[in-house]
């Protein structure tokens, strides 16, 4: 079952039983204040059928009687209301009944009225004349009256159970029509209710649905502070870490990619003056007096070509932009001069000649394979865009260090080429 009939279920219960049972708690506190109110009725009857019937002695202070015409009177108007009473007097004989009416009051009842209790009875099965009502139930209240502290009579007067029940009754009838409305409603409002959950959710569902096609921008509206709002805040947080953890794992392959470029850039050239100087050891190209110069060259190629790969090839150093600069003092006309060796033959390819002008002995503190990396592509690529021309390499020192310059006349660059300079 889907979970927005399981909540319209849940809330329609809710709302139902609690709507049955103020339903219940109305009928019972009605059904008792209808009773208290006709009870209230049948005393103020009583009430008034003693005060003008019965007459006292005021000589003597003694009760008389009760004026039997002023009873049959009372009696005639109440029963037409559906009200019958009787009168006993102190010897709980009865000396008046309206319409037969014949109550019965027992010991204890009379031991509460010699007291001064009014009894009240709910529903008593009373005879009277009057047709249609022997033996109906009737609703009663048994009172008793007192003259100068003595009980003089107690008078019993009741009503038919109907009369109360018919309101009931018309009531039920209303309260049932406002309950099966009221149902109506609560299903409107169950619906209501559980579908302002469920979209939520079936929003967060779209949404993991377009995060599981790799779709990291999408987000989810908060507009609540509940338990469904915390969870799409929670879910556009894991999208934000998720995006940003994709776009650091696009920025990691463009290094990774970049790098791989650049390290087989940069191996290419010692092994490619390797290869050569073995090509003419080979072939007996290189003269015997140069063959120890050679070797050397090798060996410092090779070196420098274990120290990038220890080093280039340390991509958690490249990825985390750790890599450390190994600086020392060395003669930086020497390294000169081997490059311009290593290059002559592509120089001479290209019809270029290549001239350093750096003075002897001149000292530089930086890392040696980071300077013969920059200062080898950079006269590469002078060669590269040379033809029969010259590259001029000169050095001089400055107040914090060493100025090197390349210069060569060949294509030159653009204004725009020369915004991508420091680009690979």
């Amino acid at each position: 079952m889907k979970l927005l009939y399981r909540l319209m279920i849940a809330f329609f219960t809710v709302i139902i039983t609690l709507m049955a049972v103020l339903s219940l708690a109305f009928i019972n506190v009605t059904n008792e204040t209808m009773y208290r109110n006709t009870w209230n009725q049948l005393k103020t009857y009583s009430d008034s059928l003693v005060q003008d019937a019965v007459r006292y002695d005021t000589v003597n202070n003694k009760f008389e009687s009760f004026e039997n015409q002023a009873l049959l009177s009372n009696a005639a108007l109440l029963s037409n209301q559906h009200v019958h009473f009787a009168i006993f007097d102190v010897t709980k004989k009865q000396t008046f009944a309206s319409n037969g009416f014949a109550p019965q009051i027992s010991k204890s009842d009379w031991q509460k009225l010699r007291k001064g209790k009014t009894i009240y009875l709910r529903a008593t099965q009373l005879q009277s004349n009057i047709k249609g009502e022997q033996n109906a139930a009737m609703t009663e209240v048994i009172r008793p009256y007192f003259y100068h502290k003595k009980m003089i009579a107690v008078v019993s007067i009741a009503t038919l159970v109907s009369v109360v029940e018919e309101n009931m009754h018309q009531l039920k009838i209303n309260l049932a029509i406002a309950f099966l409305i009221a149902t109506l409603a609560a299903l409107l409002i169950s619906y209501i209710l559980a579908r302002s959950i469920t979209k939520k959710i079936d929003q967060l569902r779209v949404a993991t649905r377009q995060v599981a096609k790799g779709n990291y921008k999408v987000t989810v509206p908060v507009n609540g502070k509940d338990e469904v709002d915390d969870l799409a805040r929670s879910f556009n947080q894991m999208t934000t870490a998720l995006r940003e953890s994709d776009q650091e794992i696009r920025r990691q392959e463009e290094r990774r990619r970049k790098f791989l470029a650049d390290a087989a850039h940069e191996m290419r050239t010692p092994l490619t003056t390797i290869n050569g100087l073995l090509e003419g050891l080979q072939y007996d190209a290189i003269p015997e007096e140069d063959r120890q110069h050679s070797i050397e060259l090798m060996q410092k190629d090779t070196q420098r070509l274990i120290r990038l790969v220890n080093d280039n090839l340390d991509y958690e150093k490249i990825r985390t932009n750790q890599i450390s600069m190994d600086r020392k003092i060395f003669d930086c006309s020497a390294v000169l001069s081997n490059l311009k060796e290593q290059l002559s033959k592509r120089a001479t390819e290209k019809g270029d000649q290549i001239n350093i002008d750096v003075p002897e002995g001149l000292l530089v503190y930086a890392d040696y394979d980071r300077f013969v990396q920059i200062m080898f592509n950079i006269i590469q690529n002078a060669i590269q865009f040379t033809d029969k021309g010259s590259i001029n390499v000169t050095a001089r020192r400055v107040e914090h260090g060493c100025e090197f310059v390349v210069s060569d006349n060949g294509i030159g660059m653009s204004q725009d080429q020369l915004k991508n300079i420091w680009e690979r």
